[in-house]
């Protein structure tokens, strides 16, 4: 026999379960549609068509208010992803432009040089130092002084440190301040979905370097960086 208590807890939850169906299915936000994109979607062609959508709606929500933070991030972030899934050198120039103008515009925004920091070194990564300077502007040490200003600045967060030790890492396995930062991001709090995958991924490349295998720790770095399970080259 159900008891009484057991019965009400039954129908509220039938209750949610049919609200919840009968509710429109709320739109993903242009944030959401990019860690997917970046994380989730297990071919390309799907996650240039999610990324082109965060796109779109980071673009119509600036038609409405032209200065909104987010949106501006993540219009340049799609730009970016856009440019690292196609090769398109203008969406690439135009997402570092838009990078530096948010940074120029508040210094002390660490989600902006931290983007800014990985432009520069996955530029300087699949280009090298001096062909992605020369043909995107890109430069390993405006690179790194945006990734260590964003640590600085992004607090207990696993993101910060975690997506500097892996870019770190994928250039060279052996250099000490990745290292650290890894460890760093381990200990870190997570607070998003994104700090968890990046703090997943640090674990999963220290366990590497603690077995002092540099070429597979290159490998889980550049394949736990955005779209890097895409890359030919891992």
């Amino acid at each position: 026999m159900v008891q009484s208590g057991g019965r009400i807890g039954l129908v509220c939850m039938g209750l949610a379960a049919g609200l919840a169906m009968a509710a429109p299915a709320r739109a993903q936000s242009a944030r959401e549609l990019l860690t997917q994109a970046s994380f989730g979607d297990s071919d390309e062609a799907s996650a240039l068509r999610r990324v082109s959508s965060a796109y779109t709606v980071a673009a119509n929500a600036l038609k409405r208010t032209p200065d909104d933070h987010e949106s501006l991030l993540m219009r340049a972030t799609a730009l970016g992803y856009r440019a690292k899934l196609t090769g398109n050198r203008s969406d690439a120039i135009a997402a570092r432009r838009q990078f530096e103008a948010l940074v120029a515009q508040n210094p002390r925004d660490a989600e902006a040089q931290l983007a800014l920091g990985a432009w520069h070194i996955g530029a300087v990564k699949k280009l090298g130092a001096i062909v992605g300077r020369a043909a995107l502007g890109a430069q390993r040490s405006v690179g790194f002084a945006s990734l260590d200003r964003a640590i600085a600045l992004g607090g207990d967060r696993a993101l910060f440190p975690g997506l500097s030790a892996l870019l770190r890492l994928e250039l060279d396995p052996r250099d000490p301040r990745g290292r650290a930062l890894a460890e760093a991001a381990v200990r870190a709090g997570t607070v998003t979905p994104i700090d968890r995958i990046l703090q997943r991924a640090c674990v999963a490349v220290l366990a590497s370097l603690r077995a002092g295998d540099g070429q597979k720790t290159r490998a889980l770095a550049s394949q736990s960086l955005p779209f890097g399970r895409f890359d030919d080259d891992n």
